[in-house]
């Protein structure tokens, strides 16, 4: 549940003016610091509205059939989507920044699977080709910089390989801040309830063309883009009034590398 937004400076030298938020290890970005909600997390994200029944179903509907292909999933958290994918035949590794949420994902899918600590805004671990599909579930909406990131995510990306990204849908900043500029780069943040357990997540917004050009200028072919209903088994007790017919909260987007 969001109780409050609010929106946070860039200063000239592209920082952000804030300090009560967690920093990229690597970069000094703010970040959530998901190590402090972990565990209320997990149970929002498990049945909610949002996780459960509008993003992840996408994502899969996107994605299709993956058996056999070796999959990324990128900002994985504790690993419910990572799992579907691997249940559906997949050859799954993943990586988060937060250490809590891959505490949680090796518990959920053993030991053994290839979970790991890891940022999106710093160099990979992974060889070059390395997978057929990378996922990026609601993650890069924490990043400053996508340069660095979508030239990883490329690099470990096979020729033909497919990208599937869900972001924050950019009309919602510019539906709900109407006095900021639409098209700057923008950190907000806002406060949410998980249970009893109270949070800050922060982001950075920007306006839809740099999104989809900065995946064309880092050498992604942009194959699809869709905003879609919530799931049609989504329990009504979950919807506001009116959401089952207009409901607008995350872009999904899916790129291919040439072959």
């Amino acid at each position: 549940m969001v109780r409050n937004v609010w929106l946070r400076p860039v200063s000239e030298a592209g920082s952000p003016d804030s300090t009560d938020t967690a920093r990229c290890a690597v970069c000094g970005e703010a970040t959530a610091d998901y190590d402090e909600f972990a565990s209320a997390y997990v149970e929002e994200n498990e049945s909610g509205l949002f996780n459960n029944w509008y993003e992840r179903p996408e994502v899969l509907r996107l994605a299709g059939d993956v058996a056999g292909l070796r999959v990324l999933d990128a900002g994985c958290g504790h690993g419910p989507l990572t799992k579907e994918l691997r249940d559906r035949g997949a050859t799954v590794s993943g990586f988060d920044l937060s250490p809590a949420m891959i505490a949680i994902a090796r518990e959920r899918l053993g030991q053994d699977a290839d979970m790991r600590v890891a940022d999106l805004a710093a160099p990979l671990s992974y060889e070059d080709d390395a997978f057929d599909l990378i996922t990026c579930s609601l993650a890069l909406h924490y990043v400053e910089d996508w340069s660095p990131t979508l030239g990883e995510l490329r690099r470990v990306l096979r020729p033909g390989g497919k990208l599937i990204v869900s972001l924050v849908h950019p009309f919602l900043f510019a539906a709900l801040h109407r006095d900021q500029d639409y098209f700057a780069l923008v950190q907000y943040s806002e406060d949410y309830e998980f249970g009893e357990t109270a949070a800050v997540m922060t982001y950075w917004h920007r306006p839809l063309q740099d999104v989809l050009n900065a995946f064309i200028e880092a050498g992604f072919t942009f194959t699809r883009l869709t905003e879609p209903k919530v799931h049609p088994d989504t329990p009504t007790k979950l919807l506001p009034p009116g959401e089952q017919r207009q409901f607008l909260s995350f872009l999904f987007l899916v790129f291919q590398l040439p072959s």
